[in-house]
């Protein structure tokens, strides 16, 4: 059976054709083409990195209905401001066929996604989009989501993989890296303030996207404004905390995730200003106690992040894919870079979060 004949086992007009669309790593994606004129988006879940499809889509399936709700009620265009779901013909939100999981969401026309930050701007607009999911979001039950992955932001549990794997030295390189496990350890103290302000209730347990990049985030082609948050495979309950401080780890490096030159890695608070401005201005539910941890929350993602390329670094490259000797050491200190940055500039950044109403 062929992609098209897989498009018409959903409730669409007749499907003519299915063609690769957009630049993802993980799911297959395909544009279909119908003889009515609508076209759908399909694709092939990744199941070898979603074990278990069946949970992930009965995550997106409520989130969506949640904020398809509240989009009508505020007015908007609940086919263009979130993903809707296509059923199968038998009413299911996700087709199995020989070991392969397929679904199909309306595709949103006139829209266009950015790899990378053109202008500041942009982040403004995708802060905005961010904040609005979060804050139309507040009164969902978080808790009712499925964990699709365990413990994904438990900086703990990642402290502790970091510490295993220095034990490990399992490939001997732990001597070329004594200064990235000295900075890493010498912070661990700090990391634990968002997972014990959630375990204590300080902060509300919320559902977060946990892949706020920029090209999770639809813009209108002409205005250039965010029309929709997309990409929800990992949506589960968190903090908000972590996708703001995600985007931002992202958004406010002067360079690339992989830079070998560290001199072109800097935190750019320009960037930060246009950001945090737009977020804060679409979640009037945010907390004082969230509020108050954002700046901090850049650093602990970065960190978490950093840590992660070091323990896989040490660990042989088993886990991020590579393309040269020493991949995973660039990451790590392209992420130790911005922290050191990030703690020069932290009372400025305080200071600018606390002159947001």
């Amino acid at each position: 059976m062929g992609l098209v004949d897989i498009a018409n086992r959903f409730k669409i007009e007749k499907a003519v054709s299915a063609v690769p669309y957009g630049n993802g790593h993980i799911n297959e994606t395909y544009l279909v083409k119908t003889d009515g004129g609508a076209d759908y988006i399909l694709q092939k879940i990744n199941n070898n990195v979603f074990k278990n499809p069946a949970e992930v889509m009965e995550n997106i399936s409520a989130v969506t209905e949640h904020l398809g709700k509240k989009i009508i009620a505020n007015g908007g265009n609940p086919d263009r401001e979130t993903l809707t779901l296509i059923k199968t013909d038998e009413g299911n939100n996700f087709l199995q066929f020989e070991g392969g999981y397929y679904r199909m969401y309306k595709f949103i026309a006139n829209t266009v996604s950015y790899d990378i930050v053109e202008y500041p701007k942009q982040l403004y607009y995708a802060a905005k989009s961010f904040g609005k999911f979060q804050n139309m979001l507040a009164d969902f039950p978080a808790q009712s989501l499925h964990e699709t992955i365990v413990n994904f932001h438990n900086t703990k549990i990642r402290i502790e993989n970091l510490k295993a794997a220095i034990k490990a030295d399992s490939v001997g390189r732990l001597r070329e890296v004594a200064n990235e496990v000295d900075f890493a350890l010498s912070r661990e103290d700090q990391m634990g303030v968002v997972i014990d302000a959630l375990e204590k209730g300080e902060i509300p347990t919320r559902v977060t996207h946990n892949d706020t990049k920029l090209n999770n985030v639809l813009f209108d082609d002409k205005t250039d404004e965010g029309v929709c948050v997309i990409d929800l495979d990992t949506v589960m309950p968190g903090s908000l905390l972590y996708d703001y401080g995600d985007a931002l780890r992202f958004g406010g490096s002067s360079g690339a995730e992989d830079d070998p030159n560290l001199d072109n890695i800097w935190f750019k608070m320009n960037n930060y200003e246009y950001f945090t401005r737009g977020f804060l201005e679409t979640l009037p539910s945010i907390t004082k106690e969230e509020k108050e941890l954002l700046p901090f929350s850049i650093r602990l993602m970065t960190y978490e992040c950093g840590i992660r390329f070091l323990t896989d670094y040490l660990s042989g490259d088993t886990y991020f894919r590579i393309h040269r000797e020493k991949h995973n050491l660039d990451r790590t200190r392209t992420q130790f870079k911005l922290i050191s940055d990030m703690e020069k500039l932290s009372d400025e950044m305080n200071k600018f979060v606390s002159s947001l109403k």
